[in-house]
């Protein structure tokens, strides 16, 4: 668990990621194996892994911001957006099949790698432009599709942000910032859903387990704040492809887990 925690932080800090990609599955087969509810199991995992990317997305936005990397005005007018899919994905999660998802989610993460690793990088020619209609439309999705998966959604959010101008840097950090958001309202659905559906399940509130909660926040707030210092003293360019051989990675995976099913 220890060293699953440490990839967590340090990938958080690094990408701006949650670190959900990491801890969901992770969670999944620790919960498995001590006999937990398998109807529940998916549910406690995604709850569990919003309630850790809370504090760790903290440390990694306050370290990011330090290095002028996070756009307070971006989270002001797309965080909104995000929230409603968050509520929205939340809502439904309970009900909600996940293979189709896992499939959609794959492919996706697959076209925003290559985009990242084939863009050039021409940061200071670039000039933010983000309208009104596309942080409607693409705040909800990304904020509905985090939610059941229990992520950050910072695999989705960075590519956006950089389509529409923001320099890498600033991109990982504000996507950060978004993470907080979404494990934010993400932690709290789950908490009251599992807490109405009356989960009854060991050293738990809601969809949330305790140990778990204890043992990865101190790792993984730690290696947040080294990643994200790690992020901004990283060649710019080398940085935006290495998140993009990260988001094949992750796309891989969750390929895999969707064949597996």
């Amino acid at each position: 668990m220890v060293p699953t925690a440490i990839l967590a932080g340090f990938s958080a800090g690094l990408f701006g990621i949650g670190g959900g990609l990491i801890t969901v599955p992770f969670l999944f087969f620790i919960f498995e194996s001590l006999n937990f509810d398998k109807s529940y199991l998916m549910h406690l995992s995604v709850g569990t892994s919003f309630a850790i990317i809370i504090p760790t997305s903290i440390v990694s936005v306050l370290t990011h911001k330090k290095h002028n990397s996070v756009d307070i005005g971006i989270i002001k007018n797309y965080g909104i957006f995000v929230i409603s899919g968050v509520l929205l994905g939340t809502i439904l999660a309970a009900n909600l099949k996940t293979e189709s998802l896992l499939l959609f989610f794959s492919i996706v993460v697959y076209f925003l790698g290559a985009y990242l690793l084939n863009i050039k990088d021409k940061t200071s020619k670039l000039k933010p432009n983000f309208g009104l209609t596309p942080k409607i439309i693409l705040g909800f999705v990304s904020g509905f599709i985090s939610a059941p998966m229990g992520i950050g959604g910072a695999v989705m959010n960075v590519p956006i942000l950089r389509y529409f101008g923001y320099p890498i840097n600033k991109a990982i950090g504000s996507a950060a910032a978004i993470g907080f958001i979404i494990a934010l309202f993400g932690g709290l659905g789950f908490f009251f859903t599992g807490t109405y559906l009356d989960a009854n399940l060991p050293l738990s509130l809601g969809f949330i387990n305790i140990p778990a909660f204890l043992i990865f926040i101190p790792i993984t707030m730690c290696m947040a704040r080294v990643g994200a210092n790690t992020s901004n003293k990283m060649d710019k360019s080398k940085l935006q492809r290495l998140f993009g051989i990260f988001l094949y990675i992750i796309g891989t995976l969750f390929l895999y887990r969707y064949l597996n099913i």
